[in-house]
């Protein structure tokens, strides 16, 4: 006997339907910059007059027994009004390609009053979209191609887009009469099957009143055969009563007893054949397929009259046996959709939390921006190739991520905004230096100007970064106005200008010798290297635009050499900070002189501090030992560190004579 004997059919019906119904969700025209729009995803499509759902698995439902014990049971299949998609030909019709296509087959479904499936309208909509921001997207990439910022970028207005949604408007709008129409058509036909269902309670009251109609009930069964929909609410109810009056006019029907067992036998015959055919939808590959073809069987199965008693059971149990194996096959395909979906869930659940973990606010500077944008398209791309989720969540998930997609985008573009607007005011500070050193690039008060130009270089420094467009232009405007003035005053001092000629070929005989030490590979190198640091810093000047290349070629060598011999850091800082006095001069030499006598004092104030700490340790202990260690270790470091500010002010003084000399 079947599970759901005692259920009622509809709503075993209704309730797989509820549980297994393949997720839809509208399909959004528009999406966030870069996020695509979501499609449904309808896998047996429904008209929109029912439900948007897959077909539930047909529950085949068992009979409660009558009084009579060998009482044919009805079989139970989905609502006989449920329809077939329309468009059976689909495949053959080619795949509209351009937005063009669309319109066409929308117009061409309008004009002929076509009963096309929901699936298709869906499909035509998505095909349109997705060529739509297709081209949206190549726009853009034009606009960003010819120089344009992608952030200001405005797509035009779509002029076929009207068209589609009036003719999508169509559709839809005749579709709804049609189902209107439908649906009047089921309640004439429910009027009509209870008229019928009467005329034959009429005929089942006696066995006279049977034979005398029997010829009027075949012509009822055709009528009835003819009237196909009805409300789904009605359905299973209106069947039952009618075979039950049926089945009792042929118990009622003895005087043309030859002709009842004719129909018994066609009957038999008849069901027979829909036995093998539901038995021979097992072997089919597609269980979708197969299940819709078990509808159709099981309409044909009960509006086919009945047998002969002793044969009811027998039949109704073996079609029920096929339809069973059918169901179990369709039942666990959307087991395993479900299951699916469920995946695809956490999938783009972890998707979400990606996109919403973003730490927008440590994002700093445009590479960062273009490094994240790179990755959000990604799991946005990713996001596209994942199936579909629960159809309760399937919208709402998808909300999620756009929602997390807006938030990343809307950041970035209040960032390039902000930034754009910063080089913009450095571009005007920018501008506003090279204007005033073009004003002085023409004066002959060589030292004082020299030192504005400086002034203002300084300055140009401590203004941000400008459009990587305009920088190279203000910068040259700049540059050459400096260069410009300096090389007008080296030839106007041309003694100077041979001093620092000599210098010059003095600090490359130095680096020369400096590379010689390096390949040579001298024990004494180390000394050697010393002397010519020593006399590196006592040559003067050199041609102050060749400057900066020079010390760039010496400071590269000492760094090798430091690497390959050693050479303690210690010397390396006192080198760099007599790169850094060598652009200081009058009091700021004096006040870095004072820091470091100051220093110098502190830190010989601490040794003997520590050296008198020395007298109070005991020797014996071991742990006495050990923390006499560690003191003379620091005190040994603390005169490493005295050394090192000793030849700081050795610097700085040697940088006050030459700036003397020179005055």
């Amino acid at each position: 006997m079947d599970e759901n004997k005692n259920l009622d059919p509809q709503e075993v019906v209704e309730e797989v339907k509820n549980e297994q119904a393949a997720p839809a969700a509208e399909a959004t025209e528009t999406a966030t910059p870069d996020v695509q729009e979501e499609t449904t995803q309808p896998e047996t499509p429904a008209s929109e007059s029912e439900v948007s759902q897959p077909e539930a698995t047909a529950q085949v439902e068992e009979e409660t027994q009558t009084e009579t014990e060998n009482e044919e049971p009805a079989p139970v299949a989905p609502t006989p009004e449920a329809e077939v998609p329309a468009g059976e030909d689909a495949e053959e019709r080619p795949a509209p390609r351009t937005k063009e296509d669309v319109i066409e087959r929308l117009r061409e479904i309008v004009a002929t009053g076509e009963n096309v499936a929901r699936q298709e309208l869906e499909h035509l909509k998505q095909v349109y979209y997705h060529i739509h921001n297709s081209e949206a997207a190549a726009a853009r990439e034009a606009f960003v191609a010819e120089g344009g910022n992608a952030d200001d970028f405005q797509p035009a207005a779509d002029p076929l887009e009207e068209s589609f949604k009036a003719e999508m408007e169509r559709v839809r709008e005749m579709r709804a009469k049609e189902a209107a129409n439908l649906e009047e058509e089921k309640q004439r036909n429910l009027k009509r099957k209870l008229e019928i269902i009467e005329k034959v309670k009429e005929f089942a009251e006696s066995p006279e009143t049977a034979d005398k109609n029997f010829e009027q009930l075949k012509k009822l069964q055709a009528e009835w055969r003819e009237l196909k929909a009805v409300p789904a609410e009605n359905a299973t109810d209106l069947w039952k009563n009618y075979q039950h009056q049926i089945e009792l006019f042929y118990d009622q029907l003895h005087l043309n007893h030859e002709a009842r067992m004719y129909d018994f036998k066609k009957n038999l015959e008849k069901k027979l054949q829909l036995c093998e055919a539901a038995e021979r939808l097992a072997d089919m590959e597609d269980p979708i397929a197969a299940f819709r073809q078990l509808q159709a069987l099981h309409q044909d199965f009960r509006e086919t009259g009945p047998v002969e008693k002793e044969k009811r059971e027998e039949v109704w149990e073996r079609f029920k046996a096929a339809s069973t194996v059918i169901n179990k096959r369709h039942q666990a395909y959307f087991e395993g959709m479900k299951a699916q979906e469920e995946e695809n869930l956490q999938r783009k659940t972890a998707l979400c939390e990606q996109v919403e973990g973003l730490d927008l606010d440590a994002v700093k500077g445009f590479s960062e921006w273009d490094k994240l944008t790179k990755q959000v398209l990604e799991w946005q791309a990713e996001w596209r190739t994942i199936g579909f989720t629960p159809r309760k969540v399937n919208a709402k998930i998808f909300e999620r991520f756009r929602a997390a997609c807006d938030r990343f985008f809307q950041r970035k573009a209040e960032y390039f905004r902000t930034a754009r607007e910063a080089q913009a005011a450095n571009l005007e500070a920018k501008t506003r230096l090279v204007e005033e050193a073009e004003a002085l690039k023409e004066s002959t008060d060589w030292n004082s100007t020299a030192q504005k130009l400086i002034a203002l270089q300084k300055r140009w420094k401590e203004v941000g970064p400008i459009s990587h467009k305009a920088s190279e232009a203000i910068w040259k405007r700049f540059n050459e106005a400096c260069n410009y003035f300096f090389e007008r005053k080296n030839e106007a001092t041309g003694d100077q200008r041979r001093e620092e000629e000599g210098n010059l070929e003095q600090k490359l005989d130095i680096i020369a010798q400096l590379e010689a030490l390096l390949a040579e590979g001298r024990e004494d190198a180390q000394q050697l290297v010393h002397e010519l640091q020593d006399r590196w810093n006592n040559i003067g000047h050199v041609p102050f635009r060749k400057k900066d290349k020079i010390y760039k070629q010496y400071r590269e060598v000492l760094d090798r050499i430091y690497k390959e011999l050693n050479i303690s850091a210690r010397r390396r800082s006192v080198e760099n900070f007599r790169r850094s006095m060598a652009e200081k001069s009058g009091n700021e030499l004096s006040r870095e002189l004072q820091r470091l006598q100051n220093a110098f004092e502190a830190k010989r104030d601490e040794i003997k501090n520590y050296e008198t700490n020395l007298t109070f340790f005991s020797a014996k202990s071991k742990g006495g030992n050990s923390l006499m260690e560690e003191v003379e270790r620091k005190i040994g470091r603390l005169k490493d560190e005295l050394t090192g500010i000793a030849e700081k002010i050795k610097a700085v003084r040697e940088q006050e004579a030459e700036a003397e000399a020179k005055e």
